[in-house]
């Protein structure tokens, strides 16, 4: 049986918006285990984007535990959170979030600037990450110069690059055509099978299918937690 990577207990996130309070989360409970592959669905509204937050440590909870590897990540300053998102955390997002003026190497090489690593070991290990994702050919384009699949390898890459314990995945493929989402989505697997743990968010049901796990969230719960059998895995 494997180690949870991630406990959460009671989870509740309530945003204060002038006279009236918006629930987010309200008492939630999940845990994600080391190298699972979970997908979170929902409606707009259900709390799906809002846990994906707070486990990135990007917002905090307005009550409730979070623990990641074992660290309680609720009672963080927001100089341990920060130290938490540049060396635990892999973000990739629907709109990449490339610096345009940076050539791919760079903007891969950016989350080592922020951890203090040393220059010559910064650009050996953005060079891996890009290698691992297919760019070896486009390290020194700029994301004007990429497709949009490439532009998602690059953030792929650059949330690799710290060799983090879980990578969190916001609507990784709402900005790709069809064919293009699929080619991301076996990059995912082979991730996954090489020992990462995803969290992906999505709104769709065949991107969800990638996973081997499905979280559903309905006004700021968990509404089903089932697993994806072989069969319907796309």
């Amino acid at each position: 049986m494997n180690a949870s990577v991630i406990q959460i207990r009671d989870l509740v996130k309530t945003y204060d918006m002038g006279a009236t309070q918006v629930h987010a989360l309200r008492g939630l409970s999940l845990d994600i285990d080391v190298n699972e592959y979970v997908a979170i669905m929902g409606p707009s509204g259900s709390g799906k984007s809002t846990l994906l937050n707070i486990l990135g440590c990007l917002d905090v909870s307005s009550s409730g535990q979070y623990e990641l590897n074992g660290q309680q990540v609720s009672e963080m300053d927001d100089d341990a959170l920060a130290h938490i998102r540049n060396r635990e955390i892999g973000f990739v997002f629907q709109t990449f979030n490339l610096l345009p003026r940076s050539d791919a190497l760079d903007n891969v090489e950016l989350p080592l600037v922020y951890s203090s690593v040393p220059p010559s070991e910064r650009r050996d290990r953005a060079v891996n990450a890009l290698e691992s994702v297919g760019l070896a050919d486009r390290m020194h384009h700029r994301p004007n110069e990429l497709s949009g699949g490439q532009r998602q390898r690059v953030a792929i890459a650059r949330a690799l690059v710290n060799d983090p314990a879980i990578i969190l995945a916001d609507e990784p493929t709402g900005a790709l055509d069809t064919r293009t989402g699929k080619e991301i989505m076996e990059l995912f697997r082979q991730l996954h099978a090489q020992g990462n743990t995803i969290i992906l968010v999505t709104h769709e049901e065949e991107i969800a299918c990638y996973s081997h796990r499905i979280v559903r969230f309905r006004d700021g719960v968990v509404e089903r937690d089932e697993p994806v059998s072989p069969e319907r895995r796309t």
